[in-house]
C-alpha cells in the first residue's frame, strides 16, 4: 500500500506519522470512524488486484464498517489523497464517482448518479472541496477545485473553480399546518 497516500489521510486528522501507537489510537482507543474507514478502504483498494485473500479480508471488514458507521462508499470509488470524513452517518458515494485531493465531506451527503437526460452519470469532484451536511451532488457534472457546497444544497450543474454554493433562504408561511403532521396527539 502506498504509504504517502495513507499518511496524507492521517495528516488530515492531525497525525504526523503512522506507527503502532497511532493505529492503536485510531482503531482501539479513540476509534476515529472516518479515519478507520478510509484506512480499510485504502487497504481494500490496494489488495484488489495484488492479493485476493487479503482483498476479501479487508473487503469484509469494509462492509462491516459500512453498516457500523453508515458509510456507503464503494471500494471502487476513486478518492484522492487527504480525504476527510467529518462525522459518521448516512454518507452515500457512488462507486464510479471521482473525488480529488484534500476533500472534506460531512454527514448525510450523497454523491450519486443521474439515470436520465444529458447529465446521465456520476459526478467528478475536484481538489480542496468541502461538501456540507445533507448536501447532494448528482449527475455527470464536474465540481471544480476550491469549491464549498453548503448544508442541504442540491447540485445538479457543473460548478467552476473557487465557487460557494448555498441553499435558498427559509420560506415562512403564515399558516398553522401542524395538525396535518401531528397524528393522534395525547390530550
Amino acid at each position: 500500500m502506498e504509504k504517502s497516500l495513507l499518511l496524507s489521510d492521517f495528516k488530515r486528522y492531525n497525525f504526523s506519522k503512522i506507527n503502532f501507537s497511532t493505529l492503536f489510537k485510531v482503531f482501539i482507543l479513540h476509534s476515529i470512524p472516518g479515519l478507520k474507514f478510509i484506512t480499510i478502504f485504502r487497504a481494500t483498494q490496494h489488495y484488489r488486484r495484488k492479493n485476493r485473500l487479503l482483498f476479501y479480508f479487508f473487503y469484509l471488514w469494509l462492509r462491516r464498517l459500512k453498516v457500523k458507521y453508515g458509510f456507503d462508499i464503494s471500494y471502487r470509488t476513486q478518492i484522492g489523497k487527504g480525504f476527510y470524513i467529518g462525522h459518521f452517518g448516512n454518507i452515500v458515494i457512488h462507486g464510479d464517482a471521482v473525488i480529488g485531493e484534500n476533500c472534506n465531506i460531512s454527514q448525510g451527503i450523497t454523491i450519486g448518479v443521474s439515470n436520465y437526460g444529458e447529465k446521465k452519470g456520476v459526478p467528478t469532484i475536484g481538489n480542496h472541496v468541502f461538501i456540507g451536511p445533507n448536501a447532494g451532488v448528482f449527475g455527470n457534472i464536474t465540481i471544480g477545485n476550491n469549491v464549498v457546497i453548503g448544508a442541504n444544497a442540491v447540485v445538479t450543474d457543473s460548478i467552476a473553480d473557487g465557487k460557494t454554493i448555498l441553499t435558498a433562504s427559509t420560506i415562512i408561511l403564515d399558516k398553522d399546518l401542524s395538525p396535518y403532521y401531528i397524528q393522534n396527539p395525547s390530550q
